[in-house]
């Protein structure tokens, strides 16, 4: 028979029992739906994380490895150890300076490295912060903060003042905005900071930022390099991390290895520094992929119960269809044709509910913290999910009706008729 007509019994089919097939699209509907709102959700989140991470550490990180040594001693000077046995009880370590030593003649070379979009030194220290009886460790980073700026998105995550402030304020400092809660310290106050030696400073506050990590606001602060030198007593050589923005980040454990064979320093990308974070990412992208997959499958479960049923309801209908000539090519491609309706119908109205419930969190205003730079809730709006989506409930309908679709053309008819 003709294609046309297969297609017009198939309508016939599906309008007649308007009910079963209500039900049968709204398997789809809501197996399309929760999966578009759950891959939104958790794609949102997890670009929200990675984000973060981007921002708060470089893509590659070059520093002074230290490890300690014990080869040599101070006891081998004075006595022959060829001659005499010298037992060392907690023998301890020279101190050993962690800046790099040719820091300027490699961050020339960088800035000329095409990959490398921008180049910040620094200069890193455990400080205190002194405010009256309050004393807090946490760390202290003296940069170019120009550089730091393209680095790490700074100026973005300002809450108050400018960067800027850290220019024209001769000991200026920006601390994190959990870090000056903790103090509590406003722009124009004054804090003290010591250093591991003893050294102390006086700083303004001229700024405070938040990244949105709590690890990061609560103890990290900014000053210029030359006054993190002054404090530490170094001279203005004197750097311990040169960290890299990169034009692709995801080059950046390639970039890593090659710059560290280079170098002779360690060489640290922003995944391995965050390894921790990027292996909980995987694990809630596979936890996220199994959970909406199943969710279509059951979709498409039901797809098959209910086709199943149809064709054992419409056995007579099939029997007289074949009697009137209807080959069992016209059976099957009647029933797959009702199949791919309803998962067409329901997989277009899913993506509309999930597109509705995606765009109801995203307004969701989130709980405000101190701690985390969001408004609200993190939702992605991807087309290709929306297209997997479509796709996947197509392709899963149509198996979900073949298998009944084929049984249908195997009917015979006079075994029917006959009752």
């Amino acid at each position: 028979m003709a294609l046309g007509v297969n297609i017009e019994i198939a309508k016939t089919h599906l309008l007649a029992k308007k009910r079963q097939t209500f039900v049968a699209m709204l398997g789809v509907t809501f197996g399309i739906g929760m999966y578009i709102l759950m891959i939104g959700f958790m794609t949102g989140f997890n670009e929200f994380l990675e984000d973060t991470l981007l921002s708060s550490t470089p893509d590659v990180r070059i520093y002074n490895d230290i490890k300690t040594d014990y080869s040599h001693m101070l006891v081998n000077d004075f006595i022959d150890s060829t001659k005499e046995i010298a037992v060392v009880h907690h023998p301890r370590p020279k101190d050993i300076n962690p800046n790099i030593k040719n820091a300027n003649e490699i961050m020339s070379d960088l800035k000329r490295d095409k990959r490398v979009a921008s180049v910040a030194p620094q200069l890193s220290t455990q400080v205190f912060y002194n405010n009256g009886p309050v004393q807090i460790n946490g760390t202290l980073s003296g940069v170019n903060i120009i550089e730091e700026a393209k680095l790490s998105g700074l100026v973005d995550k300002m809450k108050t003042g400018k960067i800027e402030n850290l220019l024209t304020q001769d000991n200026g400092i920006l601390l994190g905005q959990g870090l000056a809660n903790t103090l509590n310290v406003r722009i124009g106050d004054m804090v003290m900071l010591t250093s591991p030696k003893g050294t102390s400073m006086r700083f303004r506050v001229v700024g405070t930022f938040q990244f949105g990590m709590g690890a990061v606001d609560k103890i990290r602060s900014y000053v210029s390099v030359s006054k993190v030198q002054q404090l530490l007593g170094k001279d203005n050589q004197y750097i311990t991390d040169i960290g890299l923005k990169l034009k692709d980040y995801n080059t950046s454990k390639a970039v890593a290895q090659e710059f560290s064979a280079k170098y002779g320093y360690k060489c640290d990308d922003w995944e391995t520094s965050n390894s921790s974070a990027m292996a909980s990412i995987l694990i809630r992208n596979v936890m996220t992929i199994v959970v909406s997959l199943t969710l279509l499958l059951v979709a498409g479960f039901g797809i098959y119960n209910i086709m199943s049923m149809t064709i054992q309801n419409k056995l007579k209908d099939i029997a007289i269809l074949k009697a009137q000539g209807f080959a069992g090519k016209d059976i099957r491609q009647i029933f797959l044709t009702e199949s791919v309706i309803i998962g067409f119908l329901g997989a277009t109205t899913g993506l509309m509910l999930g597109y509705a419930l995606s765009t109801l969190v995203f307004n969701l205003p989130f709980p405000k913290s101190d701690m985390i730079a969001i408004t609200h809730y993190p939702v992605t709006f991807h087309w290709y999910h929306y297209a997997f989506g479509l796709g996947f409930g197509m392709v899963t309908t149509f198996f979900a009706g073949l298998i009944p679709a084929m049984n249908a053309s195997k009917v015979d008819p006079v075994v029917i008729l006959r009752g």
